[in-house]
């Protein structure tokens, strides 16, 4: 079968951890020379704080370090980089963030590129894909979307991501949400770019979307398309339409949040499942497959830790 946390012929160090610190998810992997475990992350609103203080906030700083710090009792072999909104941040507060988590944590903090978290995320999300996929790659403030036929065909990046949406229709974070999901998926299509191509099998990547599938109360079955443990289910596109609708007007936010243990983590799930519905109108979608894939294979094929 083919697996993500199956990486074979790796020279790498044992016990490696890769950190990445994105807009408003912390994901943590761990990286034993031969399979990719998932540690618990942590979920930072970098920029939603951001955005109200027009800096980084330092209660996020100081928690970003300490975790950091805590994951290092478990591994001195760290890779942290950041995405999204550390991209966006302008001298010399950039210079200051960068010279404080080297003196505090003894790690260099690698901001990534938009260009390049979206080839590394498109590594893991395709290595058992053998049809023309979309992979579309949503965070906090910036999303990345990829037409992939043996090789990236097509890639269009945006500076738009959940927690813009979240500021324009803030009750999307409601026990129920009270905005018209027209309204939301119509103010996001106005900024984001899409790509040209029409596809039928759309991928979602770098972040926990398999996770939501899991314990929002969708429908989903199992993946038929492809063989992939690291995309083990599926759902077709009028079902998602459907579950979309029930997840604003009908699925308790309260009562999903009282069972996991990352209530924080729901708080722009509503904004998101927009993003995958206008991205999978536009490219003609039929099925859906949610992931947890993120950067962390490509990171690790690529050898730059």
């Amino acid at each position: 079968m083919c697996a993500l946390n199956e990486v074979k012929g790796m020279k790498l160090k044992m016990n490696k951890i890769i950190i990445e610190v994105g807009s408003t998810c912390t994901k943590v992997d761990q990286f034993d020379g031969k399979t990719i475990k998932r540690l618990e992350g942590k979920t930072i609103q970098f920029k939603k704080h951001y955005n109200e203080e027009n800096k980084l906030k330092e209660q996020d700083i100081q928690e970003l370090i300490n975790s950091v710090k805590e994951l290092k009792k478990r591994s001195n072999d760290l890779y942290i980089c950041g995405t999204s909104i550390f991209r966006s941040l302008k001298s010399p507060e950039k210079e200051i963030f960068l010279e404080r988590f080297k003196k505090e944590t003894g790690y260099n903090f690698n901001i990534i590129s938009q260009e390049k978290e979206n080839e590394l995320t498109v590594i893991g999300a395709t290595k058992c894909v053998k049809d023309k996929v979309c992979v579309f790659i949503g965070g906090g403030g910036s999303t990345e979307i990829s037409i992939y036929d043996n090789g990236i065909a097509e890639n269009v990046n945006s500076h738009i991501g959940v927690i813009d949406v979240m500021q324009k229709f803030p009750d999307l974070a409601d026990n129920l949400a009270t905005t018209d999901l027209k309204a939301v998926k119509a103010f996001i299509k106005e900024r984001l770019h899409l790509p040209k191509e029409k596809v039928e099998i759309l991928i979602l990547a770098g972040g926990g979307h398999e996770k939501f599938a899991r314990n929002s109360g969708i429908n989903f079955e199992k993946n038929t398309l492809y063989e992939d443990e690291s995309a083990p289910i599926m759902m077709d596109i009028e079902t998602r339409k459907k579950d979309t609708e029930k997840y604003y007007y009908s699925i308790s936010l309260d009562d999903i949040k009282k069972q996991v243990t990352d209530p924080d983590w729901w708080y722009a799930t509503r904004a998101m499942c927009a993003f995958v519905l206008v991205v999978a109108e536009e490219i003609g979608a039929k099925y859906i497959v949610p992931t947890n894939v993120s950067m962390v294979y490509g990171i690790i094929e690529n050898e730059k830790l």
